[in-house]
This record gives structure tokens, C-alpha cells and sequence, in this order.
């Protein structure tokens, strides 16, 4: 883990405690109607700094992974403004965006089977509200559709200016606790590491959310912006971002760069 640095350290003392949620209603998520604004995806490879991509699924060699991070031209815009707003030195480190339903399924099944192995005498239930903690049901209904794949949802985490990642106190998607984003918030008494993992949150946090962003209460990295889980969260009558297809994406990649 990374140290505290004096430049990180004094943009965080004065932000404000991140807010505990709760886990979303899956079920009420998923009734809230999509008004598709039909925003084109964009590269974020395309992104100037302080904006930097990893897609962190392919490099892992995740199967039907893509080497790019796909997002809504207005996640795209609204991601750029949350990274010129950090301080000097610190980049915004996109990780995944728009994720291909293959990729959401085997997610979910490894996690899922992983939970399995841990708790055996678990019902099918329990296992079930313990891999949706972390990984969303794979879905590719309209009305219904995984957040990832709608091209709203991004996972991201900062970096200094030379790309190494911040300590945030867990690594990403690490399905664990602590990995929720107010952990650190709900502890009495914290060493400097942790203190410095929690100031790192709240900056992510903050600055994520001064441009609309949503987040999951589960996963500090994870937010959203357009999709059902930011209606619910921002209480939007309606999201207006659906599922997007991944011959979509190529057509449109191929045109913005042929």
C-alpha cells in the first residue's frame, strides 16, 4: 500500500464524511422505467489527462474482455470534469465501463461459485444476496438491463500522476467488506494507513458525485450515471440509459476512426 503524501493528504482533511447507504432494492431497481436518450459510446482512451485507462478485465485476461473502456458520451463528459477537479497530481484511473454480458456472467459465477466453496451450507438464496453484493444478476433484459451494460455504470479509482494507483484500502472488486465505501467511515479509531485509505474514498466520492455520479454503497469503485441504479439513488423518476450492444459499440468505433 502506498504511503500518505502531504499533497493528498491536506485536499482530503476538510471533505466530508462519505454517507452510508443502503444496499440497493433489486427488485424496485428494476421497475423503474428507461427512457433511452440513445447517447453514443465513446472510448475513454479518447479522454485527455488528467484521465487515464485500464481496462482491467482484459489485461486480467477475463474471457469475452474488450481493451477499451466504453462509456455514454455523458458519463464520458461527466467523468472528465470529476477528474479536472482533483488536486493537482492526481489523476482519475478508469477501470471498466460498458462490460459485455459474457463477461457480467462469468463474473458473477466465479464470485458465485467462490461464496459457494466458502459457505457450503449456504441456501441458494443466501448465495445468491451475497454475489449480488458485488457483481450485479448477469442481464441483458430492456427493461432490466445489468448496469454495466447500459454503458452508465464505470468503476474507477485514482492515481498519481505517474499512474500508480492510490490506496483505497481494498483493491478493486476485491468482495470483501472492507470494500464497502463507507467502511472506513465506521470506525472508531483508525491508524494512518487507514485514515489515509479513507481521506482517498472521500476525495473519489466526492468529486465523482459533484458531477452527478451515484455510487454503489457496496463498492467504493463503482458508479453510476444514467442507469436504473442512478435514478434510484439520485431519485430520478426514470434512467435513460438501456442496454447497448456490443456490434454497436464496433460499428460506431469504426466509424469514429475510420
Amino acid at each position: 500500500m502506498m504511503m500518505p503524501t502531504a499533497s493528498t493528504t491536506s485536499a482530503t482533511s476538510a471533505l466530508a464524511p462519505i454517507p452510508s447507504l443502503p444496499s440497493p432494492e433489486w427488485s424496485t431497481v428494476s421497475r423503474i422505467a428507461i427512457q433511452e436518450c440513445h447517447e453514443r459510446l465513446l472510448p475513454m482512451s479518447l479522454a485527455p489527462s488528467p484521465i487515464m485507462v485500464f481496462p482491467a478485465y482484459q489485461r486480467l485476461g477475463i474471457p469475452g474482455a474488450i481493451p477499451e473502456c466504453f462509456v455514454r458520451e455523458g458519463v464520458y463528459l461527466a467523468l472528465l470534469a470529476a477528474a479536472r477537479s482533483l488536486p493537482e497530481g492526481i489523476n482519475l484511473l478508469v477501470l471498466d465501463g460498458w462490460r459485455p454480458w459474457r463477461v457480467q456472467q462469468y463474473l458473477f459465477d466465479t464470485l458465485h461459485e467462490a461464496i459457494k466453496h466458502r459457505h457450503p451450507n449456504a441456501t441458494e438464496d443466501e448465495l445468491l444476496n451475497r454475489t449480488r453484493e458485488f457483481v450485479s444478476l448477469p442481464s441483458r433484459d430492456p427493461c432490466a438491463p445489468s448496469p454495466h451494460l447500459t454503458g452508465g455504470a464505470v468503476d474507477v479509482t485514482l492515481c498519481n500522476a505517474d499512474g500508480i494507483p492510490l490506496d483505497m484500502g481494498t483493491l478493486f472488486d476485491e468482495a470483501i467488506p472492507a470494500s464497502h465505501t463507507d467502511h472506513f467511515e465506521q470506525l472508531i479509531e483508525l491508524t494512518p494507513v487507514q485514515q489515509h485509505a479513507r481521506d482517498n474514498r472521500r476525495l473519489l466520492y466526492h468529486a465523482m458525485h459533484q458531477q452527478g455520479f451515484t455510487n454503489l454503497p457496496s463498492e467504493w469503485w463503482h458508479f453510476d450515471f444514467g442507469d436504473q441504479l442512478w435514478a434510484h439513488y439520485g431519485e430520478h423518476s426514470t434512467a435513460c440509459y438501456g442496454p447497448a450492444e456490443l456490434d454497436t459499440i464496433e460499428n460506431r468505433w469504426r466509424r469514429q476512426i475510420g
